[in-house]
């Protein structure tokens, strides 16, 4: 089969579009035949050799955490899932990813694919829906009424926050730049903020509830945003490299978010995009040869915002 592999740490250069065996399923797992997995910041970081310590892989390695394909075979004592199923799943970070036409994945990290949308694009889902859900849901505990600031929310993962937080009825605003505004309020912000322009600090005129950080923004304007939340809120911070601040004297919470692998999760997600209330949605969709050229897009700051699917050869 055909895989995208790196044998080295480095640059975008060292990915390689390569001959490999395919693989087989060991106990607990199955083998799934790729439509398409995607790009994530993350996969560009261990490719680097960046994320060494947390998440150790093994060289050569295949990157892609997120994988949407069919069901192609079981291993030992699988049980819930048969061949020819559609599923979608988000994989073990320090195992082998999806950039493949075939993986093999632990049968518990998958789920049944949506039937709303096509199953290449559903690649889009896991990884950025789940950091979406944690950060609202487990670590904000956000509910009916309550404000919440999505800072960054022109990305993946914003796109998705917005939406669940105006789903479960909560005040939204958003930031972010002229390139996503008109979908960031499609998505169903209340109120969005241009932080190319403004200063978003001084252009939250209540204090919010919780604030989820996406954005890569200095230290300084994260501590700034804890002045914007009320006493007892929570602010939750994606960016991991740089730690969530917290104000004690006020009992604000700081949370860095590491998202996890929750199949449970996935399902709802999956129900709500069936259901209508959450839009699975792709800036772009490349083929699997050309994994190489987009991870150097991403170094080079040319990706579009929003989510890039990359397709498996032959689907």
């Amino acid at each position: 089969m055909k895989a995208v592999r790196f044998h080295e740490y480095g640059a975008p250069d060292v990915l390689r579009h390569e001959d490999v065996e395919q693989p087989v399923p060991g106990a607990g797992q199955v083998r799934v035949r790729v439509a398409a997995t995607s790009f994530n910041p993350v996969d560009a970081n261990i490719r680097a050799g960046f994320m060494q310590g947390p998440i150790p892989v093994t060289l050569p390695h295949t990157p892609g955490i997120d994988v949407a394909g069919t069901v192609d075979a079981l291993g030992e004592g699988v049980t819930g899932v048969r061949v020819g199923d559609q599923v979608i799943g988000f994989l073990p970070m320090a195992g082998p990813g999806a950039a493949a036409e075939y993986v093999v994945a632990p049968a518990e990290v998958l789920t049944p694919a949506p039937k709303s949308t096509g199953l290449s694009d559903a690649a889009a889902l896991p990884l950025v829906g789940l950091t979406a859900w944690q950060a609202l849901f487990e670590h904000a505990e956000l509910t009916a009424g309550q404000r919440v600031l999505v800072n960054g929310a022109g990305g993946a993962v914003g796109g998705y926050a917005v939406q669940l937080a105006h789903h479960a009825g909560a005040h939204v605003i958003a930031t972010a730049g002229p390139r996503s505004d008109l979908r960031v309020t499609a998505a169903g912000a209340d109120e969005v903020i241009d932080h190319t322009t403004g200063d978003v600090v001084t252009a939250v005129s209540e204090p919010v509830d919780a604030v989820l950080n996406l954005a890569p923004v200095e230290p300084a304007r994260l501590t700034a945003l804890l002045g914007l939340i009320r006493p007892g809120g929570v602010l939750v911070n994606t960016t991991v490299w740089m730690p969530a601040p917290s104000d004690e004297e006020r009992a604000v919470r700081g949370i860095d978010l590491f998202v996890r692998s929750d199949a449970e999760q996935l399902a709802h997600l999956v129900e709500l995009v069936d259901g209508g209330d959450l839009r699975v949605e792709v800036a772009r969709r490349v083929p699997l040869a050309e994994l190489p050229a987009l991870h150097a897009d991403a170094a080079a700051g040319a990706l579009p915002s929003g989510k890039v699917v990359v397709i498996a050869s032959g689907n």
